[in-house]
């Protein structure tokens, strides 16, 4: 079932709703890291101050050019590392997009589903994001201590996560977050199994970006594979 579901996502991802939900995703990603490089790079010139006057030295006035070029290339490393999560959280907030796309193509026989508003989106991307990277940076200790198994920690990990976040928002759309928490929690494993395959192209770079949109498309497969209104 679940791979079934990911080929039907993937057969689907030429859709110009899957192309504008990536690119508006990646687009709004990048704005926020430039944003973000240029305001820590000011921040540090500003601390630092335009001149300090040290004994048998004098007066030095080039620190706070200096101090803005060294935290830029940490930024920079920084972004490398926060370019998924922030894209993914990004992302789930037009991921209502992608699932009527699906349920167009899949499933016409459907009415139309209750939007979720901007601002629980908002709020639910934002714990999604403070989540996979208060987790990933929890897992660093994990990954040093057994860094041959670092890669299945990390699909495992990243894995639950994705697939609990994607379930849901394609299950509260049709029948609100609490019976989507009740049917999260009564196919955890198989919703951790399609969220450990959508971790696994995380570890792939530009294809990683690919992920949000995707898992967005595979979960709503799976949610309507998994539910059953007769008896939910």
């Amino acid at each position: 079932m679940i791979l079934d579901a990911a080929f039907r996502a993937i057969g689907q991802m030429g859709d110009r709703r899957f192309q504008g939900v990536l690119l508006r995703g990646i687009g709004l990603t990048v704005a926020l890291l430039v944003a973000v490089i240029w305001l820590v790079m000011w921040a540090a010139g500003w601390l630092v101050g335009d001149s300090i006057t040290l004994p048998w030295v004098g007066t030095l006035t080039w620190l706070d050019n200096a101090a803005s070029l060294a935290a830029l290339p940490v930024m920079l490393l920084l972004s490398v590392f926060l370019m998924v999560p922030v894209a993914s959280a990004i992302t789930s907030l037009f991921l209502d997009d992608v699932a009527q796309a699906v349920e167009e193509a899949h499933y016409p026989h459907l009415g139309p589903a209750a939007p979720v508003s901007f601002a629980d989106g908002l709020r639910d991307s934002l714990g999604f994001l403070g989540t996979l990277v208060l987790a990933n940076m929890v897992a660093l200790v994990l990954y040093l201590i057994f860094a041959p198994l670092a890669p299945f920690i990390f699909w495992a990990l990243n894995g639950f996560l994705l697939g609990r976040e994607y379930f849901t928002l394609a299950a509260m759309r049709r029948v609100g977050r609490t019976e989507a928490y009740r049917l999260r929690r009564r196919h955890l494993l198989t919703i951790w199994a399609g969220g450990v395959l959508m971790a696994v192209p995380l570890t792939v770079p530009l294809v990683n970006l690919i992920v949000p949109v995707l898992g967005a498309a595979t979960f709503t497969h799976v949610f309507h594979r998994l539910y059953d209104p007769r008896r939910g």
